[in-house]
């Protein structure tokens, strides 16, 4: 068995590990992400009373919550142009063409809610709090927690994340700027708790997907604080 643990000492460095099952050879890096870097802003532009009026003018475009109604595996949003924006602007679940609402992930919706962006409702009409959002959605998905904090991690670094069950992962990321159907996804990520375990058949199922796929794989690693350490996996030839 191999148990999945990062050491927090090691968190902000780069490490590579290499090492063999029976008959594959495979190349480990403790990554601090590189090329997975938190956006920055530009500065030094605006000053004094420039600056001043950027930030009025974010104040005054900042919109209004949408609403949505929980289904028991989806969110449906209203039909609204701030709603249809999720799916335009950042690609947040997908467009019904026919009625113009936005059909959301459970963990599209919580974050988009964490954000302030979304309100979700219950079949009574009553508005979710975070926590109640939360315990519901891992009645129908045990491991929500952990796969929401990888994907909360992945927005905010301002990729585009979405499911991956067509290929037998998670998740698929695409690079910043890159939209589904603009061109393919450059990782697949499998979100894994530090306490969990894997056997080597399962490493190894997750490794020859990332290869057929012609994808790089991340392993997702989820602490007891919500923080995530990546590892990036690659077969390695002798």
């Amino acid at each position: 068995m191999a148990k999945a643990k990062k050491k927090p000492e090691e968190a902000a460095v780069h490490k590579d590990k290499a090492f063999s099952t029976e008959n594959q050879d495979f190349h480990v890096s403790e990554t601090s992400l590189e090329e997975i870097e938190v956006p920055t802003t530009e500065s030094g532009k605006d000053t004094g009373s420039a600056e001043k009026e950027d930030v009025d003018k974010k104040t005054v475009k900042r919109k209004s919550a949408v609403l949505s109604v929980l289904g028991r595996e989806k969110v449906i949003t209203e039909s609204s142009d701030d709603a249809r924006e999720f799916y335009n602007q950042s690609r947040f679940g997908s467009l019904t063409e026919s009625s113009g609402k936005v059909e959301l992930s459970l963990l599209e919706a919580l974050y988009l809610m964490e954000k302030g962006r979304l309100i979700i409702k219950n079949d009574a009409g009553r508005a979710l709090t975070f926590e109640s959002y939360l315990k519901k959605a891992r009645k129908v998905e045990p491991n929500f927690w952990i796969r929401y904090c990888v994907f909360k991690d992945m927005r905010n670094r301002g990729y585009i994340i979405k499911t991956a069950l067509k290929f037998g992962a998670d998740f698929r990321v695409y690079d910043r700027g890159v939209k589904p159907g603009e061109d393919h996804a450059r990782w697949i990520i499998y979100p894994v708790h530090e306490g969990d375990t894997l056997t080597w058949y399962e490493f190894a199922a997750k490794n020859r997907v990332a290869h057929s796929t012609k994808k790089r794989l991340l392993i997702g690693i989820v602490d007891d604080e919500g923080d995530v350490t990546y590892y990036e996996i690659k077969w390695m030839r002798p």
